[in-house]
């Protein structure tokens, strides 16, 4: 007797399977959302621990925070991604646009443009 799916991967066994080299590059761009929020979360580890102290209070661990909270969101985010286009290969469906590179990249650059911004205002 076949083992029924879960409700949440139903979808894996409709449609058709899907070329294994879309597929895999479909894991691949997975696996690269993944290492970004782990990137992210070692950069707010490294900002708290190896960064000096910046002359705005507080500021060091509120970039933190944020970085954590994006890494770990990131990587929440990034399994529903590959979900979505999995099954949009599998059924034949154009692949879903979404904003997602775009609020990465947001948020990469204001954290960046924050710490630019302290580092040219702090007198030496």
């Amino acid at each position: 007797m076949r083992k029924r799916p879960s409700a949440g991967h139903r979808w894996y066994e409709e449609g058709e399977e899907p070329d294994y080299r879309f597929t895999l590059a479909n894991e691949r761009t997975f696996l690269a959302w993944l290492r970004t929020g782990l990137a992210l979360v070692a950069g707010a580890v490294a900002l708290t621990q190896l960064v000096p102290s910046f002359p705005v209070a507080g500021l060091r661990t509120g970039l933190a925070a944020l970085l954590a909270v994006a890494g770990t969101l990131l990587s929440a985010v990034a399994y529903r991604r590959w979900a979505r286009i999995q099954q949009a290969m599998r059924l034949g469906h154009p692949l879903p646009m979404d904003r997602f590179p775009a609020v990465v990249g947001g948020i990469a650059a204001l954290v960046g443009a924050v710490v630019v911004f302290v580092v040219l205002m702090h007198p030496r």
